[in-house]
């Protein structure tokens, strides 16, 4: 990771943590004078509007303070968005009540792939109901997990 970059991480994880919620993703690309850095943000509870803008103008000037660009940059701010994978247990929350798809690590080391609806959260644990049954699945062994859009 060039130091530029590096340097906006550290900003923009700073920041973002200040807010009470979660870097999900960083991206940063282009070239010297069309940079473009992507932030995906999320928490708890869902990330709205405002709080993609309020992020925003937060990287904006600690950049702009620091005088990190000579030329043009753009920055997105946004929520990763229901087709995205979740990658933290506090994601979790807000979803109690919702079916995903799940790829769960076995003791063997291979994938079990299920569906299943969350009902709840205790500590590193989740309990979804998986084919009737309600199953207690650590946080730590879920390699992927994806709300399933439901229009009903």
């Amino acid at each position: 990771m060039q130091l530029l970059e590096k340097k906006i991480v550290n900003i923009t994880k700073e920041i973002i943590d200040q807010n009470g919620l979660l870097l999900i993703d960083f991206l940063f690309r282009g070239f010297q004078n069309s940079t473009v850095i992507e932030v995906y943000i999320d928490g708890e509870k869902s990330v709205s509007v405002e709080d993609c803008a309020k992020i925003s103008r937060e990287i904006n000037e600690k950049i702009e303070a620091e005088n990190l660009f000579e030329s043009a940059y753009r920055l997105e701010v946004s929520s990763p968005g229901v087709e995205k994978p979740l990658k933290f247990l506090q994601q979790f929350t807000k979803h109690i009540n919702r079916s995903f798809d799940l790829q769960l690590a076995e003791e063997q080391g291979t994938i079990k792939k299920v569906t299943g609806k969350l009902l709840s959260i205790d500590g590193e644990n989740m309990v979804f109901l998986i084919q009737k049954e309600e199953v207690t699945v650590p946080f730590n062994t879920i390699k992927k997990a994806k709300v399933i859009i439901s229009f009903s």
